[in-house]
């Protein structure tokens, strides 16, 4: 994979999970109670031996340039590798980026000049999967592609939200429809589709040739439609493969530690597009209880981070005169460093570092960012709360979402979001 290039797309608006992209481009909003969604992305391709890479943000990108700076100086420029944060230049004319191929148009010039490489990665900085971009790589070289488009089997009526590829048995891509109100099938099985997950991989010169004599200014809606016909389009089938495994620590009903298999460290075949605010909560519910969807815990594939100093979590008020009125617990929930919860009582959620949840609080199934102070006596259910905010004594977030409605947002799914700092104590 030395000769191979990670081009992270991390400039979208992300105005489907405003109000936590108010503030931030959308792959530097936290995730998993100590990350970031781009750590995501980045982790997958030190795991897979990728170690030169360019980030290209555009959209309130300072937040993730910071945090990259912070916690990805991990890169050695002599050994040949380097992570390279590419800002918006207007090198072609003045204008900004105008979609995602037109922001690898404008910094061709990078790939022409680093004269060992020879494939481009094009990857996403909002995705959260486990995947081994190294056995994408190998696919792609065996089955002869010039350019390989990762997908993933979704039910036929779900896919009319992605891209779906229409594929031979060879799985040579024959045809590609950008959200389509009748998706093809998969052959052979009439209730599936394969839906594109925005990981292209192709040969540079490929790559560069494209950009050059096609006009498009989007991969999924312009570039690779146009492909067809004139190169050798394969799709990769994402899944979980059986011959890598990933084990981590777990404890049983009877408190005993094993060492248990979890979840494969390269392709997991989870994967989650997290969109929209709900996708987004789901994702973050999907990271709790015994056997998580999603592993952060495995050994062999690890998420990395930028860590604030902080110390660890604690819980405090182990018993009480009203029985289970003031006791400090967590439940299936993922605490941050820094927490602490204080005589209150969260359940299946996420808390990012330095959350306190004071005496007789409640928190079930929400999502809790950094620097959060849910006052006394507040109840809190099924929520994001962004950082900054500080809960007054008997909030109820969660429980009437007409009155939730009136002041926040509040998704399909009855997600109520609170903004950064709209409650200040």
């Amino acid at each position: 994979m030395k000769d191979t290039l990670a081009i992270i797309m991390a400039g979208g608006k992300g105005e489907r999970l405003f109000p936590l992209t108010r503030d931030r481009s959308k792959p530097a909003v936290p995730f998993g109670g100590a990350y970031r969604l781009i750590d995501i992305t980045l982790s997958n391709a030190i795991n897979s031996g990728i170690y030169k890479i360019m980030v290209l943000p555009q959209y309130k990108s300072q937040s993730m340039v910071d945090h990259i700076e912070a916690g990805w100086n991990i890169f050695s420029f002599d050994l040949g590798h380097y992570l390279r944060i590419v800002s918006p230049q207007m090198r072609s004319g003045e204008r900004w980026y105008e979609g995602t191929a037109d922001s690898v148009r404008q910094n061709a010039y990078l790939l022409e000049r680093d004269r060992y490489l020879s494939h481009v990665l094009i990857l996403s900085g909002d995705h959260v999967c486990k995947m081994d971009y190294a056995r994408f790589r190998q696919a792609h070289e065996e089955n002869g592609a010039q350019v390989s488009i990762a997908v993933i089997e979704v039910n036929r009526e779900t896919a009319t939200a992605y891209g779906v590829v229409e594929v031979g048995p060879d799985y040579a891509i024959k045809d590609f429809h950008e959200k389509p109100k009748d998706p093809v099938c998969i052959p052979g099985d009439e209730a599936h589709s394969l839906a594109s997950m925005g990981i292209y991989l192709f040969d540079r010169a490929v790559l560069l040739e494209a950009l050059e004599l096609m006009e498009g200014m989007d991969f999924g809606h312009d570039i690779i439609p146009a492909l067809l016909g004139r190169y050798k389009v394969m799709a990769y089938p994402y899944k979980a493969r059986n011959h890598i495994r990933d084990y981590a620590w777990t404890t049983d009903e009877q408190g005993r530690r094993n060492l248990k298999l979890m979840e494969r460290s390269g392709d997991s075949g989870y994967w989650r597009d997290v969109g929209n605010l709900d996708a987004y909560w789901n994702a973050n519910m999907d990271l709790c209880g015994v056997d998580p969807y999603f592993n952060l815990y495995g050994q062999l594939w690890p998420i990395r981070t930028y860590r604030r100093q902080l110390p660890p979590a604690k819980f405090v008020f182990a018993s009480s005169r009203d029985g289970e009125g003031r006791v400090g617990k967590a439940l299936d929930s993922l605490v941050g460093q820094g927490c602490i919860i204080s005589g209150a009582r969260v359940r299946d959620s996420v808390l990012s570092p330095n959350v306190v949840v004071q005496s007789w609080s409640q928190v079930d199934e929400s999502v809790i960012m950094d620097d959060v102070i849910i006052g006394r006596k507040c109840k809190v259910r099924k929520a994001i709360i962004d950082k900054g905010n500080h809960l007054p004594e008997g909030t109820q977030i969660g429980l009437n979402p007409r009155a939730d409605a009136e002041r926040f947002t509040v998704t399909p799914r009855g997600i109520c979001v609170i903004p950064r700092g709209f409650f200040t104590g």
